[in-house]
């Protein structure tokens, strides 16, 4: 029995390490969400069980605008089971560097670091499963490959267990 203990004790610190998104300020090209973002984005992904088991596919068609200062992203996704939906970021970088956003969905504030060529963005996102909705906490992680490419890979967890991750990749339409 203490064997175990011991194990479940690993698993549960090691999975509470995170780097710092500071680790990634040398590395380039340097993200700059705000012109990123502009103009249209799409991107791909998928939703994994934490048995790494895809249950969801998905295409993004991001719209990014500038207005009074704050960069807007209206989301429209696209499931692989014919649902469809809308999220729309509102996206404010405050005076300390740090970025702060809202949603219809996301509980209170996303707040998040840029760093080099990384964001490292958290929130709490209602998730609509079958006929619930639940309190999903993202741990979010955003790596700019190139200047048209970036890719994303978040934690969700529900009451600190991690249930799943959500992977996608960024194409900026337009960009050379």
């Amino acid at each position: 029995m203490k064997k175990w203990l011991i194990v479940a004790l690993s698993l549960l610190t090691g999975s509470c390490v995170t780097p710092d998104v500071t680790h990634y300020e040398h590395l380039e090209p340097k993200l700059a969400l705000d012109s990123y973002f502009l103009g249209t984005t799409d991107a791909w992904g998928m939703f994994q069980k934490r048995s790494g088991e895809v249950v969801k596919r998905f295409h993004v068609e991001i719209t990014g605008t500038l207005q009074d200062k704050k960069l807007v992203l209206d989301e429209r996704f696209s499931y692989d089971d014919g649902t469809r939906q809308q999220r729309i970021w509102t996206l404010t970088q405050s005076a300390d560097g740090l970025w702060h956003g809202t949603a219809g969905d996301v509980v209170g504030e996303a707040v998040g670091q840029v760093a080099g060529n990384a964001l490292h963005w958290q929130y709490t996102l209602k998730v609509p499963v079958d006929d619930s909705t639940y309190d999903m906490q993202f741990d979010d992680w955003m790596y700019l490959i190139d200047e048209r490419v970036m890719i994303n890979r978040a934690s969700m967890k529900k009451l600190g267990i991690e249930v799943g991750q959500v992977t996608l990749f960024f194409t900026k339409r337009g960009a050379l």
